[in-house]
């Protein structure tokens, strides 16, 4: 069966690589503003993602999948320019956030939506590491302004759960997924 990923996510794109699947990648174009949080959220985008390719593709295996940064009821998305990124990044420093992925996979045998949750904690960070950090320009198309995986590395003191969760998509429960639907 077809699988296709509803991104246009290098990460998730490396990620689904690794677990040895052929898939082509198909992005979703969606309307992310809606009026939810948290898990909620990063669920419905995920579906709204999956769905948009699947109503054209109903033989096929759709992944969709959505990433956020969270913290203190606040929502971290991609920063749109160097002053959000600053500010997003001094607003973690120091801090434990939560970093939620959610994930939708339609097939024809099922619809599967799931989330997962991490935790990242920030060192406390100067001015002129979040300078040096934005002049890598790896922050502007990362949830929170950070790649777990790059260069923000070293921004983290530590974290508690799955890495690829952090990254952008939670590598075994997706593989376990497709596992079970791939065989059935």
């Amino acid at each position: 069966m077809d699988i296709i990923l509803a991104s246009n996510s290098p990460r998730r794109k490396e990620i689904l690589e690794s677990l040895g699947y052929k898939f082509r990648i198909a992005p979703s174009d969606i309307d992310e503003n809606i009026d939810l949080k948290g898990e909620l959220l990063v669920c419905e985008l995920a579906k709204r993602k999956a769905l948009r390719i699947y109503d054209y593709n109903k033989d096929s295996i759709v992944i969709g999948s959505d990433t956020i940064v969270y913290l203190n009821g606040k929502v971290y998305n991609k920063p749109k320019n160097e002053e959000e990124c600053y500010y997003m990044l001094k607003s973690l420093s120091g801090k434990t956030h939560e970093v939620i992925t959610g994930v939708y996979i339609a097939s024809n045998k099922e619809h599967i939506s799931f989330y997962d949750k991490a935790y990242v904690t920030f060192k406390e960070l100067t001015d002129p590491d979040i300078f040096n950090y934005m002049k890598t320009k790896e922050p502007f198309d990362k949830a929170g302004g950070y790649a777990i995986q790059g260069e923000g590395s070293k921004l983290i003191k530590e974290y508690k759960g799955d890495f690829y969760t952090i990254m952008g998509l939670p590598k075994d429960l997706v593989n376990s997924h497709l596992k079970r639907l791939l065989e059935e």
